[in-house]
């Protein structure tokens, strides 16, 4: 019973970077912007993360910075696509590439470094229970801000006027422009906020997940945050959902080898990516639910001229 109340926590851990980069890149989507760019951003936040955890012994510092570091990233790109109307697909690959080199150029100093040992967080009386108080009440506070940014953002798209019209340039920018509203600074701001979260997340990685810092630290994640927003049909309550899923088929592996199974360490990593893949080919056997859910502009430029 304790082993699967330490799976469960080390789920919810691995879980919360990933759900957090899904929510901002579900926050782009919703306006009809598609960035592939999270990888990179995720590792830019990471390395300045840990770079500033570093120097302050602050977690919060670095998951300011790391915010700020991918909101930055995230600018420059909204601009290159909603200003410049460059293909979104082509320069988020650009921003992917970019990220990896830029941090692993950044962070050469960094190798082989950690960060000092922290106290075990718990939430008081909570944390004493048996079974539940090991598997949840144990977490880092971010985990704890992930599930609240979760209910904001859906609370936000579907109870707000802002989230109204958020969704609505997501659908049409051409009906939401000729109602007034400035679509392309509404995309740039989903962009903008979206790429914060990114930044939290790769920051979260490299400072509380593994407090460290080593070339490639984000190992994917931002591509399976991507995919995990098709897998939630665009709600905020799945991708939190998918991130727990993937985060419990990577602990799976490490539990399955601490157990002394004979498979493959290798074929035992691919099981994260492959079950990410396997999700989205039995959601992809009906394009039809997808259409629906789909905002209908996602990857459409805007022209206010036109």
């Amino acid at each position: 019973m304790n082993e699967l109340a330490l799976l469960l926590a080390a789920t919810v851990a691995s879980g919360t970077p990933v759900a957090l980069a899904g929510l901002g890149l579900l926050l782009n989507e919703r306006a009809g912007v598609v960035n592939l760019g999270a990888e990179g951003l995720m590792l830019m936040a990471a390395v300045a993360g840990f770079a500033t955890a570093l120097a302050t012994g602050s977690d919060w510092a670095a998951f300011g910075v790391g915010a700020l570091a991918g909101a930055a990233a995230a600018a420059v790109f909204g601009w290159l696509v909603i200003w410049l109307n460059t293909n979104q697909y082509a320069t988020g690959l650009a921003l992917a590439l970019f990220g990896a080199g830029l941090s692993a150029f950044v962070g050469l100093g960094l190798v082989g470094k950690k960060l000092d040992d922290r106290t075990p967080f718990e939430v008081p009386v909570l944390a004493d229970l048996p079974f539940l108080g090991t598997a949840f009440f144990r977490q880092h506070p971010m985990a704890w801000v992930t599930l609240a940014l979760v209910v904001a953002v859906a609370w936000f798209l579907y109870r707000t006027r802002a989230g109204l019209v958020l969704r609505a340039v997501g659908e049409s920018p051409e009906s939401a422009h000729a109602l007034g509203y400035p679509v392309r600074r509404i995309r740039l701001a989903a962009v903008v906020a979206g790429g914060a979260l990114c930044g939290v997340a790769g920051a979260f990685l490299s400072v509380v997940y593994a407090p460290m810092w080593v070339e490639g630290l984000v190992a994917g994640r931002g591509w399976i945050a991507l995919a995990l927003t098709t897998f939630a049909t665009w709600r905020p309550a799945r991708v939190l959902l998918g991130a727990y899923l993937f985060g419990g088929v990577t602990m799976l592996q490490f539990h399955l080898q601490g157990q002394g199974v004979e498979i493959a360490s290798q074929l035992l990593a691919m099981l994260p990516y492959l079950a990410t893949i396997v999700v989205l080919a039995l959601i992809s056997r009906n394009p039809l639910w997808i259409r629906i859910n789909m905002p209908a502009s996602l990857g459409r430029p805007f022209h206010p001229g036109a």
